[in-house]
């Protein structure tokens, strides 16, 4: 949810129209995260100016807004710093007013914009306003740049770094943020920081570095007096209930004034230990970025970055010590950050030939599979191989109970694949959503195995659900699309699905890729056990055939689109329904109908037909039932029959080699129903296949009314907050 970008140059002149197109195309391309408005901050003619533009509406809105503008946008800069942001409404409606960039006063002093929500907001805005500071928007984010002017106004020794200024601005926070903070008393700098919410530096020069690392500075001493800053305890201002930070209160830590064991990473120096020309790209995604470099650094969380005269310095806001020891994993926090190397390509993030993000998504589903089975699948040995688990398989295979823990779609991939694990491992499994699994306060023990999923690898609940059971010293997995993610990094072991960059809000290709890499997952853990040798063989021989099968399903685009229009259109509900495998894949495609068309749609475990659902069914309610061949298709035809005696018209979702099937009809002694064929495979796979013409349902019903398909509304890509 919303995104930032950030653009800073040093030694390479830029003109102001080069400086906003840079950063109205950073915002476009994190425009799928969601967002309501969009704005930026740019320098201004004179010292300490900044120049804002807001609108509300899309990123194509502000492009011509600035485009309007009568400023001169031929001045060049040597250096400068530009902020940018989308903005998905959290305090106060969407408005110009509470469009990012906010400011700390008419001044612009500072300027700051952040994703994520400072929980602490009202009672900062309560004392501060008090203390005479005036606000001018509804944003929990203003309440932050006012506090940095109170802070920089009542204490003079903070003033020494625009570091230290924001560190203990930092301190008294609460809640999850990735910030940016611009400051007219420190100009060409750039302070960022993160604290659950996703935030990369991307790196640009002409010659090579002189090293790929950024040394992470334990600890610079607090300035004299800063230590009782706890706006608990402002002088002349009532105590409020908030909790004192204990970094503020509590005694020096024994890390403080370390000496940096490493200085060269400081500044990005050629080769032959000159400066060089350099550009800083700070995005929420790699995405926004691919396009100028493809180093980038991660910033973990509570790290601090420092941008300024070309050089990069990374500050802890806590240290090890300071929280404690060691993190949950019990690797502690790294002394260095990384340069790595996107393997992005620009052409992953384009719509290419086609016209939504979505639709391309689903078309892709033929390459992403075969991309989550690349190097892990030796079809002619039938081996299974998963790097990121080989270290810990033992313990894996040792588990006395497997915790799925999940949201949405991802949540469906679990339960797609939970009756394969079970068969396979016979270990007892259990599939939670992660925002109930927190309520709950489930219970979790040193001998579990929970394994976390998310595309993004940033969901809010699934990383507070993931801390929680480190904490209880569960063995944690993380299964996730993105490189470098929270749940990637934070997590003991994992696996990368590699389906690519997934840029429209409803999953699609994410789905499928989860899906194999669970599978390939519970066929690892199975290897050692001789009994199943037949089985495991015909589940490989099924994902090598997988590919083919969904170019299959694809092929039938045109049908379906046909089926919409002529069956779907004008219905203001529909169920989906199936047992067994296919319960997943009901709710699956009732999730993206809901997200994509705006049509009620749910999705219904056959078996639970007479319990209630039934009194639905009617001559006028559409139903899609899924009746491919398997262990329960009798039971399924039960369910039918239950449909069809009720006057209902369904749809049946079947193999191409169903005997009923003739001509795209599906025939039985009750009558004679439209049917979607798919071709036929191993049961623990027919929901891939029997998922995609669901996603091509939602999508040409989404076309048919007119929705935009790839930004549904009141919904974003990456949930960052609970």
């Amino acid at each position: 949810m919303c995104g930032i970008f950030a653009y800073c140059n040093f030694l390479l002149e830029k003109d102001r129209q080069a400086i906003c197109d840079i950063l109205v195309q950073g915002l476009a391309r994190q425009e799928y995260r969601g967002y309501d408005s969009a704005g930026v901050g740019i320098d201004g003619d004179k010292p300490g100016e900044v120049f804002f533009f807001k609108h509300v509406g899309k990123v194509a809105g502000l492009k011509g807004k600035i485009a309007q503008s009568t400023i001169d946008k031929k001045k060049t800069f040597i250096q400068q710093v530009s902020i940018a942001h989308t903005r998905w409404a959290t305090h106060g409606p969407p408005s110009e007013v509470n469009c990012h960039p906010l400011r700390s006063d008419p001044t612009n002093e500072f300027t700051v914009v952040h994703n994520g929500i400072v929980t602490n907001s009202g009672d900062l805005r309560q004392v501060l306003t008090k203390r005479g500071y005036k606000f001018e928007s509804e944003t929990d984010t203003e309440s932050v740049a006012v506090l940095t002017k109170y802070l920089w106004d009542s204490q003079p020794s903070l003033r020494t770094s625009f570091t230290t200024l924001v560190k203990t601005v930092l301190k008294e926070l609460q809640g999850s943020f990735a910030f940016v903070f611009k400051s007219a008393h420190f100009p060409n700098e750039v302070v960022t920081a993160r604290r659950g919410s996703p935030l990369l530096i991307g790196v640009k020069t002409e010659k090579k570095l002189k090293v790929d690392f950024v040394d992470v500075e334990f600890h610079n001493p607090e300035p004299e007096g800063s230590r009782d800053l706890s706006i608990g305890a402002m002088p002349g201002s009532p105590t409020m209930n908030v909790p004192p930070p204990s970094n503020l209160l509590s005694p020096p830590s024994a890390t403080q004034g370390q000496k940096l064991f490493r200085t060269q990473s400081r500044a990005f120096m050629s080769e032959d230990g000159t400066p060089q020309p350099i550009e800083f790209f700070i995005a929420s995604d790699a995405s926004a970025v691919v396009e100028h470099t493809k180093r980038v650094l991660y910033l973990e969380d509570d790290d601090i970055a420092h941008i300024a005269e070309g050089e990069l310095h990374i500050h802890r806001l806590r240290t090890n010590a300071e929280m404690g020891g060691a993190t949950p994993t019990g690797r502690g926090a790294e002394q260095q950050r990384v340069i790595e190397t996107l393997e992005l390509e620009l052409a992953e993030i384009m719509k290419g030939k086609f016209d939504h993000f979505m639709q391309k998504e689903i078309y892709e589903q033929p390459e992403s599979v075969v991309n989550t089975m690349r190097g892990r699948i030796n079809f002619d040995t039938n081996k299974i191989t998963l790097g990121g688990l080989k270290a810990y398989l033992p313990i894996i295979r040792r588990g006395r109970r497997i915790v799925f823990c999940a949201c949405g779609t991802s949540y469906h991939s679990c339960v797609a694949t939970r009756a394969i694990f079970e068969e396979l491992t016979e270990i007892p499994v259990s599939v939670e959503l992660a925002s109930d699994f927190l309520d709950r306060k489930t219970p979790i023990f040193r001998d579990d195995v929970c394994v976390f999923l998310s595309q993004s690898g940033e969901t809010a609940d699934t990383i507070l659900a993931m801390r929680y059971c480190l904490e209880r010293g569960a063995l944690c997995v993380g299964v996730v699309n993105t490189v470098g993610s929270t749940i990637s990094r934070e997590t003991h072991c994992g696996v990368h699905i590699n389906a690519g960059p997934e840029i429209g809000v409803a999953s699609t290709k994410a789905y499928t890729s989860q899906y194999v890499a669970l599978i390939m997952m519970a066929l690892l853990m199975s290897e050692d056990r001789i009994s199943l040798t037949d089985r495991r063989n015909d589940i490989i021989a099924g994902l090598h055939a997988l590919p083919g099968n969904i170019s299959t399903v694809l092929s039938q685009d045109v049908k379906l689109q046909d089926m919409a229009r002529d069956t779907l259109k004008v219905s203001r509900s529909l169920l989906i329904m199936g047992r067994g495998y296919q319960n997943a894949t009901c709710l699956e495609g009732a999730l993206k109908i809901k997200e994509i068309s705006y049509m009620h749609s749910e999705g219904i475990l056959a078996g639970e037909l007479k319990h209630g659902p039934l009194a639905l069914i009617d001559e006028n309610m559409p139903v899609i039932i899924i009746m491919t061949r398997d262990s329960l298709y009798p039971k399924v035809q039960s369910a039918l029959a239950q449909v069809t005696a009720r006057k209902g018209a369904p749809i049946i979702i079947c193999g191409e080699d169903d005997p009923a099937v003739k001509n795209g009809i599906y025939k039985d002694n009750r009558g004679e129903y439209k049917a979607i064929t798919v071709p036929s495979t191993v049961d623990c796979l027919q929901g891939i296949l029997n998922i995609i013409p669901l996603q091509l349902l939602s999508y040409h019903l989404a076309i048919l009314n007119g929705f935009d398909v790839d930004f549904p509304r009141n919904l974003a890509k990456s949930v960052t907050t609970e």
